[in-house]
Formats: structure tokens, C-alpha cells, sequence
């Protein structure tokens, strides 16, 4: 009979609830799905990811590689990869007419390079599997009844019951936010902010705003340190090797108040000695060109003359010419430059935390609580975070499936 239809109610209308919310639908037809989403929109981060095209996910040879890219919950996600990877979502989406392609560095996007494809395909299956949609509807509290069933408290005083429910709340910037979660007896680890970009106040370095390089970032004091495309901001630095630090940084750079030192090696295959040793050569090599002329690093030549310039090279400068004072500054520049960091910016809207539900009361083969029967959770709002790169959405699409498959079967 329909009045006995049990119902799984999904709180998150982001990635890891929709794909939840659409997977356990098709899984279980019998099954009455609600999505609850409190803001006006779906797939927010699912929009802007990847400047618009969306990073579905990453070309990962295998799980082992992949896990190591999660700062935190790698053995978590090693579990739950072996449920659904990588393979399984290019599969995924391809048998609903959206092919991912493979860029070089491993990132993986729709071939239409618009994020909208991917929107369109997760509301096609809503409305396929009849997916009952409530946007602008906040869980305040829930709790479970003597007949073991949820009761869910919304504002403006409505109630829903659930037989299952999915915590899908992606992360919080604030401790505070967690409360209502902490109500269940599941333990909360204090979330700080990952994936963000240095503030650099007044350095004379943000006017080269726009230039891109290859290039090595450790943070003093600190055994961090990441290699990749850097980007000069008008605001300080960005680009993948900063947001991959910030990540594996999150709590050491929180502790710091994100105030510290940045060294920046701007020829990460030279250290000083090695660099020191190729000297003499390009010296001899390039003697009578002018160094402001002649860059045989292949730096940007921006980045270059800026270099130049904050060591007090002459422009008229001959490589053969140069004193040994202004070489050594040079070399030093070039693979320790230190940078004065004040503060961090949000890269772009992909807003991600480290902290969350502590995973050990998480079962990785299901997503269901240990603790509390009949409770999932799915995507940021456990203690897993990912570099950049599309590790983040591999774990809420194989979070939102592992949960689904789970409660179709309890259904």
C-alpha cells in the first residue's frame, strides 16, 4: 500500500545529496525520495567548479594514487573507492549521454566543457525517478521516535518523518553550525578552511597580477611544501601549488592565523648550489647580451625583469658585468624568495573545509552512522578533503552511490 511507502529523506542539494538522492530512487522504485536543499539553488558548487565546466573527477591510474591526495580520510576513501571509483562514474554519467574527457595534468570535465551538462543529466534522473524537491527548506533538528522513525523539524514549524536519512550538509566554516549534527552523539572535528589562495598586502609582486609559472612554495618553519603552476594575483598568489598547500596545510596555517613566510623557488629543478654551478657557464655563454635581454630559464620575462630589478640590476647590466654582490642576490631570489603572507581569499566559490564528522563513526562500506541506525552521511560534512583537481567530487559522488546502494538494500 502507498501509505506504507517508506521514505529516505536527503538534507543537501549538492553534489553528494543529489547523487544520493537519484541513485537510491533508481535503486529502489518503492522508495519515496526527498531532497531538502536550504538555499534557492541546486548544484551550486557543481556550477562553478572548474571556471564553469566542472571538474567531474580525476584520471586516477588506481585507488592507491588517488587516495594519497586527500589530506585527510585517506583511509576512509580507500575503503569507499573500492564501491565506486573513478571508472564507475565515467560510466556513470556516459551511460546517460555525458562523456568526461581527460586533461593533461589528469583533470576530468564534460566534453562540452560546460557544467550545465552535468546539472541537466542529475535533474533529468530527478524527474525521471519522480525525486521530490523542496529547495529553501532548512532541517533546524531531527530526532528518532519511539517507532524508529526520524522525525525532522523545518522552519516555519513544518515536520517530516523519514525511515532513512542522509546527511548530505557539505561543510562548515563555523564549529557552531555543526550543533544540530552533535545531537545524535556523533562527535564533531572543528573545521577549518582548505583550498585558498596568500595574501600578499602591498608586495610589490602582485603588479606581475597574471603571470603563471612553474614553481616550488614551502611555508617557513614548516615541513610544507608543494611544486606546480603558480599564479601571481593583485591580491598575493594562487594557482594549483598554493591551493594544493593550503589544503595540506589547512590546520598548520590556521594555528599560524595565516601568517607566516612563503619561500618560493622560482626554478624548482635548481637549488643554490646546482644553480651556483650553471652559473659560470651561462655567465661565459651570454657574457656581452644584457641580462635584462637574455632570461635562460625560461621564466616569464615579466617575472624576469621583475627579479632583475629587485636585486638592483642596472638594465644596461652585461651578463659578463655583473659584480659578485648583485649574482648572489640573484641566485637567492631565484630559488628562496621569501614573501611576507597576511591572510587568505576563497579560491574562486569552491569553498572547501577539512573537519566534519568524525570518520571513525562512519561505516566506509555503507556511510552509515555506528552509532545511530537508519543515519548517512555523504560528502563534505564528513572529515574527508581533497586537493584540487576534482578529488573532492570523486568523494561525494562515491559517498552519495554508497549510500544509496545501502539504503536501497535496507529497503
Amino acid at each position: 500500500m502507498s501509505s506504507e511507502k517508506k521514505r529516505l529523506v536527503v538534507t543537501g542539494g549538492g553534489a553528494a545529496g543529489f547523487f544520493c538522492a537519484v541513485n537510491a530512487a533508481r535503486l529502489c522504485p518503492q522508495l519515496e525520495v526527498v531532497l531538502l536543499e536550504k538555499t534557492g539553488k541546486l548544484l551550486s558548487k557543481v556550477k562553478v567548479s572548474g571556471g564553469g565546466r566542472c571538474n567531474v573527477t580525476h584520471n586516477a591510474p588506481d585507488i592507491t594514487y588517488m587516495t594519497k591526495r586527500y589530506p585527510r580520510g585517506q583511509n576512509f576513501v580507500k575503503k569507499s573507492f573500492s564501491k565506486f571509483f573513478v571508472p564507475d562514474t565515467i560510466a556513470w554519467f556516459a551511460e546517460r549521454g555525458v562523456k568526461l574527457k581527460a586533461e593533461g595534468d589528469g583533470r576530468m570535465f564534460p566534453v562540452t566543457d560546460s557544467s550545465q551538462t552535468i546539472i541537466d543529466c542529475l535533474l533529468r534522473e530527478a524527474d525521471k525517478y519522480r525525486l521530490t524537491i523542496q529547495t529553501n527548506t532548512e532541517v533546524t533538528s531531527f530526532k528518532k521516535a519511539a517507532d524508529g522513525r526520524w522525525r525532522l523539524q523545518l522552519q516555519n514549524d513544518r515536520e517530516l518523518t523519514a525511515d532513512y536519512l542522509c546527511i548530505a550538509a557539505g561543510g562548515y566554516a563555523q564549529a557552531g553550525k555543526f550543533a544540530w549534527l552533535e545531537q545524535t552523539g556523533h562527535s564533531i572535528i572543528p573545521p577549518a578552511p582548505s583550498l585558498f589562495t596568500f595574501n600578499m598586502p602591498g608586495n610589490p609582486v602582485t603588479s606581475l597580477m597574471g603571470v603563471a609559472t612553474d614553481a616550488q612554495v614551502k611555508v617557513a618553519g614548516t615541513k610544507l611544501q608543494e611544486q606546480g603552476p603558480l599564479l601571481i594575483t593583485h591580491w598575493g598568489m594562487s594557482g594549483p601549488a598554493v591551493l594544493r598547500l593550503s589544503a595540506w596545510g589547512a590546520r598548520e596555517l590556521q594555528q599560524l592565523q595565516y601568517t607566516f613566510t612563503a619561500i618560493v623557488n622560482w626554478l624548482p629543478a635548481y637549488n643554490e648550489n646546482t644553480l651556483r654551478e650553471d652559473w659560470q657557464t651561462l655567465r661565459f655563454e651570454l657574457g656581452k647580451q644584457k641580462l635584462y635581454n637574455k632570461n635562460p630559464f625560461g621564466l616569464p620575462q615579466r617575472l624576469w625583469q621583475f627579479l632583475l630589478q629587485q636585486t638592483g640590476i642596472h638594465e644596461d647590466m652585461r651578463w659578463a658585468d655583473l659584480p659578485a654582490k648583485d649574482q648572489n642576490k640573484l641566485l637567492k631570489l631565484l630559488v628562496s624568495m621569501e614573501f611576507p603572507v597576511k591572510g587568505k581569499t576563497t579560491f574562486k566559490e569552491e569553498f572547501v573545509t577539512c573537519g566534519g564528522i568524525t570518520l571513525s563513526e562512519i561505516d566506509p562500506n555503507t556511510m552509515e552512522s555506528r552509532l545511530v541506525p537508519n543515519l548517512f552521511f555523504a560528502g563534505e560534512v564528513m572529515d574527508v578533503d581533497g586537493i584540487t583537481g576534482g578529488f573532492n567530487f570523486q568523494h561525494a559522488w562515491t559517498s552519495g552511490f554508497v549510500a544509496a546502494t545501502a539504503i536501497a538494500q535496507k529497503a
